[in-house]
């Protein structure tokens, strides 16, 4: 008796095609020589010749956002990139703590963008496409990051993102689009409401 030959993909292969293509994107993003910071809830990657200090300022976390995340406030000097991890995963609990979404494991990517060029050149390389207008900043829920200017890296704005990528991982079924843009609008709301 001849073996039954199978026509389709194996389900694991497809699977891994689908990864590999995705991984590739990823790589072609223009960030292999980017600085890694590591924080508990994000790796960020900021472009060579981008000052970590400015982009914690622009960020504005203060000590209660720190504290509620669970962070010591210390006195002595720390490192800005240890500062902006700290302020990334104090922005990540605030915006969990806005949806009333907590997630316990998650860890994803913020990769910071030169500009609303490079930013668009990334957009036009995942999804062939072109933006329409400059738009700062955008999550990808296929590659788990956020892609963010640092012109717009504000709290209010990558808390939008953060926001995303909350209700993106928080349920099983993905809500519609217009619903997670509502959410998301709404942590960006409370966010600057309570900004300087």
């Amino acid at each position: 008796m001849k073996p039954l030959r199978r026509r389709r993909l194996p389900t694991a292969l497809l699977f891994f095609l689908l990864s590999a293509a995705c991984a590739f994107a990823a790589a072609e993003d223009g960030f292999g020589s980017a600085r890694k910071i590591e924080a508990t809830r994000f790796t960020v990657y900021v472009p060579v010749g981008s000052s970590t200090s400015a982009l914690v300022r622009q960020l504005d976390i203060g000590a209660s956002d720190k504290l509620l995340a669970g962070a010591a406030v210390e006195a002595e000097d720390v490192s800005p990139e240890a500062e902006l991890s700290r302020a990334t995963d104090a922005l990540f609990q605030r915006v969990c703590d806005i949806l009333d979404m907590p997630l316990f494991d998650y860890k994803g990517s913020i990769k910071v963008c030169r500009d609303e060029e490079h930013l668009a050149r990334i957009y036009k390389n995942l999804f062939d496409k072109e933006l329409e207008g400059p738009m700062g900043s955008f999550y990808v829920y296929d590659l788990n990051t956020i892609y963010i200017t640092q012109e717009s890296f504000q709290g209010p704005t990558l808390g939008h993102e953060i926001g995303h990528a909350v209700i993106s991982n928080y349920f099983v079924v993905q809500p519609p689009i217009k619903i997670q843009e509502v959410l998301a609008g709404y942590v960006e709301y409370q966010l600057r409401k309570t900004s300087p």
